[in-house]
């Protein structure tokens, strides 16, 4: 399996491929357990590389989580955690190729999972709660901007809906919208007390 290839691009693009995998039908929970144990421990966060060109493992990972929600009979709720873990790993890379919005706009897609309850549509965020309160004063550190930044976006495409990628569908709605909302600017406050 390509995620504990020493070379970064392959591990980096190794959910994407998968993802594709799981667009055409067919997803094995072996492929679910390399991910996940991938996913939040890869350290090499770059979006590009001069030389290698394209890495984007978040992105990617956050692809294939998208993926893998449409997939029939899947549990949303360790998706959310996944993404969680990611988001909450300590790193000093701050996303600066669009990471947090392609993560916020996979977190949209699990939150439109029609088996989603309300109480799981807030309760993955408690996690990310826990972890704002921790903060001190002082420089905000990449983990934590990161998370912001997606918790930011997911709002908005909370708010005002989201389209899937690359189809002709219309605007689509997280299945709790109101809780979810509710979830995400409590936790915001956290860390953004002057927000209403």
């Amino acid at each position: 399996m390509s995620f504990t290839d020493p070379a970064v691009q392959a591990r980096a693009f190794a959910p994407l491929i998968l993802a594709r995998i799981v667009e055409a039908g067919d997803w094995r929970p072996e492929w679910w357990s390399a991910f996940a144990d991938w996913y939040p421990a890869e350290t090499d966060l770059r979006g590009h590389d001069p030389a290698l060109g394209w890495l984007h493992a978040v992105a990617h990972g956050a692809d294939l989580l998208a993926a893998v929600s449409h997939h029939p009979g899947q549990d949303p709720a360790p998706l959310l955690e996944l993404a969680v873990t990611r988001l909450l790993t300590p790193t000093g890379h701050l996303f600066d190729a669009q990471e947090d919005d392609r993560l916020a706009h996979a977190l949209a897609q699990i939150l439109s999972h029609p088996g989603l309850t309300a109480t799981q549509s807030a309760r993955w965020l408690d996690p990310v709660s826990a972890a704002f309160r921790t903060g001190e004063p002082g420089p905000v550190p990449a983990w934590a901007s990161n998370t912001m930044r997606t918790l930011r976006m997911l709002y908005v495409l909370t708010d005002r809906g989201f389209r899937t990628k690359d189809t002709g569908a219309g605007i689509r709605t997280v299945t709790h919208r109101t809780t979810a909302l509710d979830a995400l600017a409590g936790t915001l406050a956290i860390v953004a007390p002057y927000s209403a």
